[in-house]
């Protein structure tokens, strides 16, 4: 193909060229403006409108030509939208999906590119997220509620930076600071750089908080709020057993109950914990090592308590069979249930996460004659308490109470082969996505 010729054709080379060219430097510009703190609006066809909001610019530095210039933030801020993008108001974004095999055994994490959020309306917030922590998903129970799909947003409880507020929100407005927990039905993962959730799921991060510190530790609080408080009526003085007390959920509920003047007993699963939980302050009562399977939980027990039993216990899991139908590590690291019942006291409270709890009559009849409970805690089941909740977590977080027990930040490139460790539930420390 020939280069057009003559004056006329060179003209127009020339005028596409410069129109290119300013289109670029336009783009350029606003990105330049985006990494240096400040709000852009970049107007395309229909009048579409990006709204972009970063913290305040650092301090400017001295350039070489003597002059100040704005010193450029270390995050990334992803890749540039293209002219056609920008002129359109497409934008996408890449979110993490999981897809589930058509025997619902094997999942598939995969990252997913998203198109722009809709304009934020009504009571829900636009939030960029600053760090997202990582929970096993319960694939049985997504299938129980009739809430499966080809692909099934990962991440929910996050900590970021609101954008953009609809025009019911009232507890909110641009730049807060915010943590919650996305709702189980949320179409948003919680990995992905923006996110759109309604108003009563969130609350104001404290300042002194850290993006990580929030959104690790805002789930298992709550779980540990619910368990202690809300369906065993934690009270000063009371004993709490606290199995497998190294787990992210086992530190907070220790230091919940601590806080709350508990005697506390734990289990640990290994050497390490053990080790862990000792050091803990305040002291725990006793640490019960139970790696090698020599230890009796039951036992210990009423020998701290003198015989009558503890007045709470949370459990990690429980064996309901004998020993011949049990896995060898299950059998290793958790209770029989009898156990449980036995070293419960009079007027105790059993909370368990075994959601296949079989009691036969028998241990039916042993709860009776102590007058005892059982508490299901189902970490998706939320009272009417549950924004005061959050709220005090973060109090608690703030003031030093809680001390999470978190594994170094993880990049978001990462967060594939993370969740799939967290999934396997083969990791210890709570894993938290930093952007």
């Amino acid at each position: 193909m020939e280069a057009a010729s003559g004056p006329e054709g060179v003209g127009s080379l020339q005028e596409d060229s410069k129109v290119a060219v300013a289109k670029a430097q336009a783009v350029g510009a606003c990105w330049r403006q985006v990494s240096s703190g400040k709000r852009v609006v970049c107007l395309g066809k229909g009048g579409f409108g990006l709204k972009v909001e970063r913290h305040p610019a650092k301090p400017s530095s001295p350039g070489a030509d003597g002059g100040s210039h704005p010193t450029p933030t270390s995050e990334p801020l992803g890749p540039r939208p293209s002219l056609t993008e920008a002129a359109e108001g497409r934008v996408t974004m890449k979110g993490l999906y999981f897809q589930q095999s058509s025997t619902n055994e094997e999942i598939t994490f995969v990252f997913q590119e998203r198109e722009n959020l809709p304009v934020t309306e009504d009571n829900y917030v636009k939030l960029q997220v600053k760090a997202c922590g990582l929970s096993q998903i319960n694939t049985k129970l997504l299938a129980e509620m009739k809430m499966e799909k080809d692909f099934f947003p990962v991440g929910r409880e996050i900590a970021g930076i609101v954008l953009d507020v609809g025009s019911k929100v009232s507890f909110f407005q641009p730049d807060d600071e915010v943590v919650g927990i996305l709702p189980l039905d949320s179409e948003d993962p919680g990995l992905c750089e923006v996110v759109r959730v309604h108003e009563h799921y969130l609350v104001h991060k404290p300042e002194k908080v850290t993006w990580t510190e929030a959104a690790g530790t805002i789930r298992d609080g709550v779980r540990a709020y619910t368990a202690l408080h809300y369906l065993s009526h934690l009270s000063p003085e009371k004993s709490v057993l606290i199995m497998d007390g190294a787990s992210a959920l086992g530190t907070i509920a220790i230091q919940l109950a601590h806080h709350r003047g508990a005697k506390v007993i734990s289990t640990a699963c290994s050497l390490e914990d053990k080790q862990y939980l000792e050091r803990l302050r305040p002291a725990i009562a006793r640490v019960i090592d139970i790696s090698n399977g020599k230890a009796h939980v039951a036992e210990s027990c009423l020998e701290e308590t003198g015989g009558l039993g503890v007045d709470i216990v949370l459990d990690a899991g429980v064996r309901l069979f004998g020993k011949d139908d049990e896995p060898a590590v299950k059998l290793q690291l958790l209770p029989h249930k009898h156990d449980i019942i036995t070293l419960l006291g009079v007027g105790g409270h059993w909370v368990t996460t075994e959601e296949n709890l079989q009691l036969d009559p028998p241990d039916s009849h042993c709860l009776f004659l102590k007058g005892a409970t059982v508490a299901f805690l189902n970490d998706e089941v939320w009272n009417l308490s549950n924004l005061r909740i959050l709220k005090d977590v973060m109090e608690k977080l703030s003031t030093g109470v809680f001390r999470p027990q978190l594994d170094e930040p993880i990049p978001l490139y990462e967060a594939k082969v993370s969740m799939e460790v967290v999934q396997k539930n083969q990791g210890r420390k709570k894993q938290v996505v930093q952007f």
